[in-house]
Order: C-alpha cells, then sequence, then structure tokens
C-alpha cells in the first residue's frame, strides 16, 4: 500500500459552542485553530454546530406532533366525517 495515499489521520477536538462540551477523538479533520486539552496537549479544535449533547433527538426535548388535537382542529373548522354527510342523502 503506498504511504502517500491514505489521508493524516491524528487527535482532534471537536467542540460544540452551544452546549459547552467537548470531545478528543482521532479523525482526519484539520484546524488552523488549537486548543488546549485537560492532559496539557495541545490539538486542533473543530467547532460544529450540534453534537450530541445539544441535538433534540438525544437530549430528549424533541417535539412530538400532536396529532389528535390537528384531527380535533380539522373537525372543528369543517365539521365530522357523518355531520357532513347527513343531511344530503335521499
Amino acid at each position: 500500500m503506498q504511504q502517500d495515499k491514505q489521508p493524516d489521520y491524528h487527535p482532534v477536538v471537536f467542540r460544540d459552542r452551544a452546549a459547552g462540551y467537548a470531545f478528543l477523538t482521532r479523525s482526519t479533520a484539520t484546524s488552523d485553530r488549537t486548543i488546549e486539552w485537560d492532559d496539557g496537549e495541545t490539538y486542533p479544535v473543530v467547532d460544529v454546530e450540534i453534537s450530541s449533547e445539544s441535538h433534540p433527538f438525544y437530549t430528549g426535548k424533541a417535539r412530538t406532533v400532536d396529532t389528535e388535537g390537528r384531527i380535533a382542529q380539522f373537525e372543528r373548522r369543517y365539521g365530522s366525517g357523518e355531520a357532513a354527510q347527513g343531511s344530503g342523502g335521499t
């Protein structure tokens, strides 16, 4: 295998500024900015908009759709199915 074909795989800190969360992992991502980590070493830092600490699905703050409320709203606006069909027949 040719050595120059593989990307550089090195330690990188990913930081979620919205949640105040950062973690050290290995990646091929690069950055000009650096951060001093807890171990005293300096690593490149990549800022991300969403991580598992701020994503609504993982934090349990995901919105649920109120389907019953939507059906009731539709029926109030347009009438229920039986009432709308009942008076126009033979």
